[in-house]
């Protein structure tokens, strides 16, 4: 593993800033020579706008949704973005604060209102954020920028205007889903969410979503509901990240990391609150994985027990000999507040060294809990790699199935300064990283005309800001994670968490 790099300068806190959205695209400055596959589009989404008149956010997870996309025709590039123009960014840009409440900062009611009216405005009930800040995907012929709540907001993605706010309540039983579903060959799209479950206890769904209608009607009104999980407290629902799905099954983490509903909906109303200050851990309760099968779906009862962990995303799940295969990462949510984020190299580091460290881990499970022995049971081990997140693969030759390779996001004390790719087989690592320089999750994106899992090339979003075009589309050769070109524009830009490419 080659050595980490030092930023004493402190350039990683210019992608936690505030920048504006263009009127029209950029055109890129390219070196290196564009794939010929590549000719679509890359599109990201993260935060772009940090405060709001004199009221900050504070949370990493809070900044309003600023959508990016990098357009390739020709061996032309250009740059484009737009804030995605939800409920909670127009209600913030036209009152000049915060409106609504996001992940770490509360929505407190307009000053200038009475006192009354201020009391009244508490006693509405919770509004729930559409900041959809976290990803992009496919539904049907349409796209969605998403969160994790049950807003999700349909955008165009040619022009990135935003067309309509849609709120999946109306279509299934669900409090929220996460912003990583999965998405099979022919469109089908799966999400999970926690919901109102029988004897009016929490439990967790899994959604389906069909493909295009051969009518062409909207596939989310032909949404339902497959498979349910218990949940193993009554009103303390895990917060749910991602989840896993093999050939046949759902793979559910269930986290001792709650979110405590009765606070959650007392506090907001009577005092105001954010979504961080209602989440709890018990380490104790450890962390439950359960299974359920895809056709049809059903609940498989009997799950399996570990230590406690934080969890926010799935690298793969897949079947093999009568077990499951699941490989995600241990996170912790609680240490991305942009303070510290934003602090002086020195004090980043210090912070970050008292905090979990992230790892990749592999958990083994029985199919057949009577094969269950000493020696083959329900296995779990570290796959090598530390601060390594926002974890990729090739996900339309390999998703759900046995793999070798997968890419992330290397974190330097949670500053993201590298791509790494790590074989889950063998535990070789390789590692791209330039000095002062902030990569994005990488995207594979295959070579039509490769046959092995890693033919293709990784697309991210690096921003340097002492360059002299501080913004670029990284092209790397997914095989060694060499340089094949890069696409660079003169304007600043803040991080970004997920997106997609678009061919």
């Amino acid at each position: 593993m080659v050595s980490r790099f030092e930023h004493p300068a402190g350039g990683y806190k210019k992608i936690f800033e505030t920048v504006e959205e263009l009127n029209e695209p950029l055109p890129a400055t390219v070196t290196g020579r564009i794939p010929s596959f590549i000719k679509g589009s890359l599109l990201r989404l993260g935060p772009g706008l940090f405060e709001v008149g004199s009221e900050p956010f504070y949370h990493l997870f809070d900044g309003q949704a600023l959508m990016h996309k990098f357009d390739f025709s020709s061996g032309q590039v250009t740059y484009f973005r737009k804030f995605v123009k939800t409920d909670a960014y127009v209600r913030a840009m036209t009152e000049k604060r915060v409106v609504i409440t996001e992940f770490g900062t509360c929505a407190y009611p307009d000053p200038c209102k009475n006192i009354f009216s201020r009391f009244f405005t508490y006693f509405k009930g919770v509004e729930v954020t559409d900041n959809c800040l976290v990803n992009v995907y496919p539904v049907g012929e349409d796209f969605y920028a998403v969160t994790e709540t049950n807003y999700i907001t349909k955008v165009n993605v040619e022009t990135l205007e935003t067309l309509k706010k849609v709120d999946l309540c109306d279509y299934v039983n669900i409090n929220g889903v996460t912003a990583h579903p999965h998405i099979e060959k022919d469109g089908t799209v799966y999400n999970i969410g926690n919901c109102m479950g029988k004897g009016a206890s929490l439990a967790y769904n899994i959604v389906r979503i069909p493909p295009q209608q051969k009518d062409k009607s909207d596939p989310i009104e032909k949404s339902k509901v497959v498979v349910q999980f218990p949940s193993a407290e009554r009103f303390k629902p895990s917060y749910v990240h991602s989840f896993g799905m093999t050939e046949n099954y759902f793979v559910f983490v269930e986290t001792p990391v709650k979110i405590h509903l009765l606070k959650f909906l007392s506090a907001w109303s009577i005092r105001g609150s954010n979504y961080m200050d209602c989440f709890e851990s018990d380490e104790e309760k450890g962390t439950w994985i359960h299974i359920a099968r895809k056709h049809p779906g059903e609940y498989i009862d009997y799950k399996f027990r570990t230590a406690a962990m934080g969890l926010f995303h799935h690298i793969n799940c897949y079947e093999d000999s009568g077990f499951i295969v699941v490989d995600l990462f241990e996170f912790v949510y609680n240490y991305l507040w942009l303070a510290n984020l934003r602090a002086n190299w020195e004090e980043v580091k210090r912070n970050a060294m008292i905090a979990p460290q992230p790892e990749v881990r592999r958990y083994v499970l029985p199919l057949d809990p009577c094969r269950v022995t000493f020696y083959d049971s329900f296995l779990s081990h570290v796959l090598n790699l530390k601060a390594f997140e926002f974890p990729q693969i090739n996900y339309k030759m390999n998703n759900g199935k046995n793999y070798t390779y997968a890419y992330a996001l290397g974190l330097n004390h949670f500053i993201p300064d590298r791509i790494c790719k790590l074989n889950v087989k063998t535990k070789e690592t390789w590692v791209w990283q330039e000095p002062d320089s902030y990569p994005s999750e990488p995207l594979f994106v295959q070579n039509p005309d490769g046959v092995d899992e890693d033919d293709g090339v990784l697309m991210t979003i690096v921003v340097s800001p002492g360059a002299q075009r501080p913004t670029c589309c990284l092209i790397l050769n997914a095989k060694d994670l060499s340089e094949v070109a890069r696409a660079e524009v003169d304007i600043m830009s803040p991080v970004t968490f997920h997106g997609m490419y678009k061919p």
